[in-house]
């Protein structure tokens, strides 16, 4: 018999942990290679651990709504057959694991020492609480300086009201600024040196529990017995902190121009039955405005960029976000990578196929990773227009409004007239500590240009 780790995988360059939502397998079941033996949640998208074996599920070391770190155990599978043969194939060779032994070892020791080094900086003891804290609560305070009462005071968030790293650092980044308490002597009191700003205060700013702190301290709302009470979603939550961080880093700015579609419009009529009948796929409006933005942006570089401190990043790739509806009124943004890159046809397959499997949330973690421009298509939902909040790290996003016929002044060489056209609004919010609104207008116009400038005799 062979006993297999099932570990928690790489899910992409940015995601370094996962939260257990739920168990397919219990000890004792059977369980073949391939199958599914947990699901898990990252702030990017939810996903499935399959087991690389045939076995049976002897051992879990994470329960439901615990925090495992990438490489960490989930479980082990008892498999058939022989154990040096089949550790062979998922472990490393011996002289690999002697060698990774020996790195675990020396980081063992140098933590002993880290250890060590904390404990002689500070002696506090918690053990005298009736609160609970976690271990890494309790580092935290001792790294600090944070004694007990102190500690007690501080309002916690998590569950049960227990303190929780976010509570710590906000508690520690206004710190400095608390009032003194007053003492009976004021005249030997000495002015207090403002706190001087640790690089985890500093990194407190980009984490979006900030805003959960903050909300906790808003004005309760009133309920009464006829009012109900609904738990928000994790992603739920997880959208809330996200819009917040991004009010709070950048700011927004707003530009509107009108479009006239009616040759896309005309022609998309034209062509659709055909195209789907021989592509077996539908041919939507998005795909079209999207390889129009992605044009615009080859034109305006500057416009596909990232902010990091007082440094622009000018991103290579061309990589669409593209804002989706859930069924549970929730928002997802898979992303199309080089999308300069796909003719028409690329476009709307590649839309459709991550149109259809976010609904049915089967997205691959790294399909919502790396966007650096988005768009949003208000107008599904009959909005005329909107002002979308960007999705941070990005410094743009483009709201699609809804398509309507109004009357419009149609100007010709014989004069102007009144006709019946398509149209529609672009909103472009753009983030003005980087992009001013000479590139804001002049990008949004760009789209406008290529979207009035349809063939009405292309051919697809």
């Amino acid at each position: 018999m062979a006993r297999i780790e099932l570990k928690l995988p790489q899910m992409g360059e940015s995601v370094a942990e996962a939260t257990v939502t739920s168990w397919l397998k219990e000890v004792g079941d059977t369980i073949e290679a391939d199958e599914a033996v947990l699901e898990i949640a990252t702030d990017k998208v939810d996903s499935e651990v399959p087991s690389e074996v045939d076995g049976v599920l002897v051992e879990k070391f994470f329960e439901v709504d615990d925090v495992a770190k990438v490489g960490d155990v989930l479980a082990i599978i008892e498999t058939d057959g022989d154990a040096e043969e089949q550790v062979s194939e998922v472990n490393d060779t011996d002289d690999e694991v002697e060698e990774e032994t020996q790195q675990v070892a020396a980081s063992i020791e140098e933590n002993i020492e880290t250890v060590k080094e904390n404990v002689s900086t500070s002696s506090q003891d918690f053990s005298d609480s009736e609160r609970f804290y976690s271990p890494l609560v309790k580092n935290i305070a001792k790294e600090e300086n944070v004694s007990l009462s102190e500690l007690e005071t501080i309002k916690g968030t998590g569950k049960d009201g227990r303190v929780t790293k976010y509570d710590m650092l906000n508690y520690l980044e206004n710190r400095g600024s608390a009032k003194a308490p007053e003492t009976k002597s004021q005249e030997t009191v000495k002015p207090q040196e403002p706190a001087r700003e640790t690089p985890k205060q500093t990194a407190l700013a980009k984490e979006p529990a900030k805003s959960m702190a903050k909300a906790a301290q808003a004005t309760p709302v009133s309920v009464n017995g006829q009012d109900e009470i609904i738990e928000m979603s994790r992603m739920g939550k997880l959208i809330s902190h996200h819009m917040v961080e991004s009010v709070q880093t950048s700011a927004h700015v707003q530009s509107f121009i009108e479009v006239d579609v009616t040759n896309i419009w005309n022609w998309r009529n034209k062509v659709k039955n055909e195209f789907q009948k021989r592509e077996g796929e539908k041919l939507t409006f998005t795909p079209i405005f999207m390889q129009a933005v992605a044009k615009a942006i080859k034109d305006f570089p500057m416009i596909n960029i990232s902010v990091d401190g007082d440094k622009i990043i000018k991103k290579k790739n061309i990589n669409l976000g593209m804002a989706a509806a859930l069924p549970d009124g929730n928002l997802i943004v898979p992303v199309i990578k080089n999308a300069d890159q796909l003719n028409l046809v690329g476009m709307a397959k590649r839309v459709n196929d991550l149109a259809n499997r976010a609904r049915e949330n089967k997205l691959k973690p790294e399909e919502i990773q790396g966007g650096t421009y988005t768009v949003t298509n208000v107008g599904t939902f009959g909005s005329v227009m909107g002002t979308p909040i960007i999705n941070q790290p990005q410094v743009a996003i483009l709201a699609l409004g809804a398509i309507r016929k109004v009357p419009a002044v149609i100007e010709t060489p014989e004069g102007d007239f009144i006709g019946i056209r398509h149209k529609m609004f672009l909103s472009h919010s753009y983030d003005h500590r980087v992009v001013n609104g000479a590139l804001g207008g002049q990008f949004v116009q760009r789209v406008a240009e290529y979207l009035e400038a349809w063939d009405a005799d292309k051919e697809i």
